[in-house]
């Protein structure tokens, strides 16, 4: 997904991710988290290990840390 301005009501998260290491990394967290149910936007970035999400609503931590364990990396906690 592409990033998209932030629009009223919507909450902005950083993660961290340990692992990522490229762009096909990034492609797969951020295919992963796109599917949570309200998830509007998501950046994420090798280099820093960042994971940028919008959605409508705050995420549950446990339903993130299961999307980007099923990609094959693990969430740290937030940034």
């Amino acid at each position: 997904m592409t990033g998209q301005p932030n629009t009223p009501g919507s909450v902005t998260t950083v993660y961290k991710v340990s692992g990522m290491s490229c762009g096909h990394c990034e492609g797969a967290v951020s295919g992963e988290i796109s599917q949570l149910p309200g998830v509007t936007s998501v950046k994420a970035v090798a280099a820093t290990g960042e994971v940028t999400v919008v959605s409508a609503a705050a995420l549950d931590e446990e339903a993130v840390r299961a999307a980007v364990d099923e990609a094959g990396f693990e969430l740290v906690g937030t940034a």
